[in-house]
């Protein structure tokens, strides 16, 4: 398997064809909406499509890579594109029955659907972030992967339960970043901070917390509006569940917030490694909007 398609060509997408193109890939084709993804083709040797249909058709392999709600809009406009039966593999963060829907778009216009979880971060590891899978095509996946070093383990036979794994995950990994950065954001006006993050360690044990929250909060602030978007799905997916989803419809606003902070902070800021200089910034930025409003 050497030639693949990635529809949706974002941070993920781009490390995605990165990681492909160095496993051996011969041919990687792309389809995104957005302008921004003709220089990560470049860097990636892609090569961009006018539809998904188009790029779809070329590949024996094609990823979905697109914003939760996209996701299905995404699955949808392959039609035409899947009459040679490609695996599509669906990476998106949306919640079970999405998948399930995604899933149904595909077979109709011809293509073997592989539901995929993404259980981690994709930037450290790249196309070897681990994965959970579902459907009947799962192991053919893994098969036509395995020169690629992937990490990919098949969790159920019909779709939907790997992304329940992953969505009911979201709600403690992206509620502890709105967690974190609520928290820090008031002990930082009190002045505090430290005694907080010393009780933390306390009570709930790391060895580095201040560079735990200097993490997580940078994440809110830089991938806000892509965490809000999967958020939603989350607040989906327990609302389907029979639970009522205050928390994680809170988490999706305060990420919502987290992004639009992160669009007045300039890189310098956005990258700093230390809690402080994050912090300062972070305040810096509020104000700055508050006094634009």
């Amino acid at each position: 398997m050497t030639s693949f398609a990635i529809i949706g060509f974002g941070e993920v997408g781009g490390i995605f064809a990165r990681d492909l193109r160095a496993g051996g890939a011969t041919a990687i084709h792309a389809f995104d909406v957005l302008d921004a993804a003709r220089d990560r083709a470049k860097a990636s040797g892609a090569t961009l499509h006018g539809s998904a249909a188009e790029a779809a058709a070329q590949a024996g392999v094609v990823f979905i890579a697109v914003t939760a709600g996209s996701a299905l809009a995404a699955a949808q406009s392959l039609a035409g594109g899947l009459s040679h039966a490609p695996l599509v593999v669906d990476v998106n963060s949306v919640s079970p029955s999405a998948k399930q829907a995604n899933g149904a778009a595909v077979a109709a216009a011809g293509g073997r659907y592989v539901e995929a979880a993404v259980m981690a971060s994709v930037p450290p590891k790249g196309l070897r972030t681990p994965m959970l899978l579902g459907g009947p095509d799962a192991q053919a996946f893994i098969d036509a992967m395995a020169p690629f070093g992937m990490d990919l383990r098949i969790y159920a036979p019909e779709i939907g339960r790997a992304s329940a794994v992953k969505m009911c995950r979201s709600v403690m990994v992206k509620g502890l970043e709105a967690l974190t950065t609520e928290c820090m954001l008031a002990a930082r006006h009190y002045g505090v901070e430290d005694d907080v993050l010393r009780s933390l360690s306390d009570t709930l044990p790391h060895e580095d917390w201040r560079g735990l929250a200097r993490y997580v909060i940078s994440r809110a602030l830089i991938h806000g509006k892509r965490r809000a978007e999967e958020m939603r799905e989350v607040a989906r997916t327990v609302q389907e569940a029979g639970v009522t989803p205050l928390l994680s419809a809170s988490i999706a606003e305060r990420q919502d917030w987290a992004a639009a902070q992160g669009r007045e902070m300039g890189p310098a800021q956005l990258a700093t490694t230390d809690l402080d200089a994050l912090l300062d910034g972070l305040v810096a930025a509020m104000h700055q909007k508050q006094a634009a409003e």
